[in-house]
């Protein structure tokens, strides 16, 4: 194999300057796959307004501006699933028809652009790019390749790297924690890239189009949301499931109880998880023969970590650290004590984000000549498409909330199925989590599902602790279009994933996910003995 540097023609150059969306003529397609491409937007162009306009005229009984942001939202979903425009313009096209059609005036519709969100993904795509640009990214690359074993194996690099983002994201947010990863993970899609083009030879070589890119991209993702599930504090539905569920019934779970109920649900959908991913993007080869020696030659060569290398450590180790701040509080002092409260308030993940971005333009590389880290030049290339797109998506979230839609699909779901049982109750609140989370924000999902849960259980005569517990869970899916989770939308953002292989992985993931989570939570909850 060879063990030499590669130009900036090389995989891993390519797939760090991949973008968020390409058209037709930037891709490499086989004739059929250009024909279906073509056919797939054309379609999309004719198919979004006409869903739009038939959807505005039909006579539904719901209120005017909940069915006029209900045809906004279909119109989006076809431009994005058909990829007619790009995606991220698609987004912002269907906030400019919200605006149109009279939803709500146009301050209230932006105003969630800045959410804390935004300033997450602007800070951690700047530290990326920094990590990506002084070779940070490759050495955690080829650190983690050089755990004992996993290297000899692509699959096990894949599962490795999972079960790492499982980890940090049960403490760290699952926004942060695929922010932070994600330079790695395109710097050992880099390396498995280039020892495939070396086997492969590298006509029609793409390194864009990988299965195994695929497979690691959303492993990344839909690790994270795994990870998150496992603590209170791993993601905000989690807190906000819990303290709704607390003021309906008076039952309190404790951070430990949470865990326990938790972990079997985690590394159950873990398991999950690594099957699909890996039987649906089965990788181009399995053993990564001769990587070990590889990787030793690399590190090797890597030599000491220069002054940018440093300054760019610390800057990702200051984001960490206070990432990680209000986990560690949580666990020392409690959830509900009022030092976890200042400290998580004063911590936001937004603001750290860009305090530890913002270090790179402070810290210098060459003081004399006032060189630093980071020059704007440098920083502007981050991917703005992708926090257009999950910008798009919050608005449509808050819509979804502010017009009461959300709330009207719910109860009119409930009335429909008639539902009056706590395991008919349980899978239509996964059911009806799944879905919202699919259209809107994780956070919006529990806040939305779980109260319209709890009083449907009480009118049936159930107790709502199971059927509210599982909404909570199920509220953290949403796994199949880049805005259904930030984390979707980063991974996105590579360009290594096309949102058909999402929706088509996310699918499966959600359906056997939902699953485990209607069978595991009620087992876990009458094991522990907990809620009512």
């Amino acid at each position: 194999m060879s063990a030499t540097r590669r130009s900036q023609g090389d995989a891993l150059d390519r797939i760090a300057k991949a973008g968020t969306y390409r058209t037709l003529g930037e891709q490499t397609l086989s004739p059929a796959e250009e024909r279906f491409e073509k056919g797939r937007r054309t379609v999309g162009l004719v198919l979004a307004p006409l869903v739009l306009i038939v959807f505005l005229l039909l006579p539904l009984d719901m209120e005017v501006a909940q069915q006029r942001l209900a045809a906004a939202l279909l119109f989006v979903i076809v431009l994005w699933i058909s990829e007619a425009i790009p995606i991220p313009i698609g987004g912002l096209l269907g906030i400019a028809v919200i605006v149109l059609i009279g939803v709500a005036p146009a301050d209230d519709v932006i105003a969630p652009f800045g959410s804390t969100t935004i300033l997450v993904f602007i800070g951690a795509f700047i530290i990326a790019q920094a990590m990506l640009r002084h070779g940070l990214a490759r050495r955690f690359a080829f650190r983690v390749l050089a755990i004992p074993g996993v290297g000899k194996s692509t699959r096990r690099t894949i599962i490795a790297f999972g079960a790492i983002t499982c980890l940090l994201s049960a403490f760290v947010s699952n926004t942060a924690t695929v922010a932070m990863l994600l330079p790695t993970a395109i710097a050992i899609l880099g390396t498995i890239a280039n020892i495939i083009e070396d086997k492969e030879g590298s006509e029609g070589f793409d390194p864009l189009k990988l299965r195994v890119g695929v497979a690691l991209m959303l492993m990344l993702a839909y690790g994270a949301s795994v990870g998150g599930l496992l603590t209170p504090v791993g993601s905000p539905p989690n807190l906000i499931g819990r303290g709704l569920i607390e003021e309906a019934t008076g039952e309190r779970i404790s951070f430990a109880e949470w865990v326990a109920t938790a972990f079997p649900i985690c590394a159950g959908m873990f398991g999950v998880l690594c099957v699909i991913l890996l039987l649906l993007n089965k990788p181009e080869i399995k053993r990564l023969d001769g990587v070990e020696e590889y990787v030793a030659a690399e590190r090797a060569e890597m030599g000491p970590l220069s002054r940018k290398e440093k300054n760019t450590l610390i800057a990702f180790a200051v984001a960490v650290t206070l990432w990680i701040a209000p986990g560690i509080v949580a666990l020392i002092a409690g959830d509900e004590s009022k030092a976890y409260e200042d400290v998580s308030n004063r911590l936001d993940e937004g603001i750290v984000a860009v305090l530890a971005a913002s270090l790179l333009f402070i810290l210098p590389n060459n003081w004399k000549e006032r060189e630093f880290t980071l020059t704007w030049n440098e920083a502007k290339e981050i991917d703005w498409g992708t926090i257009l797109l999950f910008g798009s998506g919050i608005v449509f979230g808050a819509m979804l909330q502010d017009t009461g839609l959300a709330e009207t699909i719910g109860k009119s779901g409930a009335d429909t199925f008639g539902v009056d049982s706590q395991i008919t109750i349980t899978v239509f609140a996964v059911i009806l989590a799944i879905v919202i989370s699919e259209t809107t924000s994780n956070t919006a999902s529990a806040s939305v599902v779980v109260p319209i849960v709890i009083p449907v259980a009480m009118a049936a005569g159930v107790d709502p602790f199971v059927p509210a517990l599982a909404a909570t869970f199920a509220a953290s899916f949403g796994f199949m279009l880049p805005v259904s989770t930030p984390q979707n939308a980063i991974v996105y953002g590579s360009g290594l994933v096309p949102i058909t292989q999402m929706v088509r992985n996310g699918f499966s993931f959600d359906v056997l996910g939902a699953i485990l989570i209607v069978i595991g939570v009620p087992i876990m909850v009458g094991v522990l003995g907990i809620g009512g």
